[in-house]
């Protein structure tokens, strides 16, 4: 398993406002990073007990479907 540090950082540098190239950035980068989250549980996973396998796998599978929908929502914004 990767050693995987970083913050996440939950501030704005110009308060609440955010333009739309930043807000696009943004999920871009989310997606990605929920990715690559999901890919480290589905490994954890292999060496879990039984019923917590299970749901791991069962919250893998909540991540990427969250993740699908937030990349339609990318589609959307983007005018694709």
């Amino acid at each position: 398993m990767d050693n995987h540090n970083h913050t996440h950082s939950h501030t704005h540098p110009h308060g609440d406002a955010v333009s739309a190239e930043e807000t696009l950035a943004l999920l871009e980068y989310m997606t990605g990073h929920n990715e690559h989250h999901a890919e480290e549980l589905h490994k954890i996973a292999h060496s879990a007990p039984p019923k917590a396998a299970e749901l791991i796998h069962e919250a893998v599978s909540l991540m990427n479907s969250g993740n699908k929908k937030l990349r339609e929502a990318l589609k959307i914004m983007k005018g694709e």
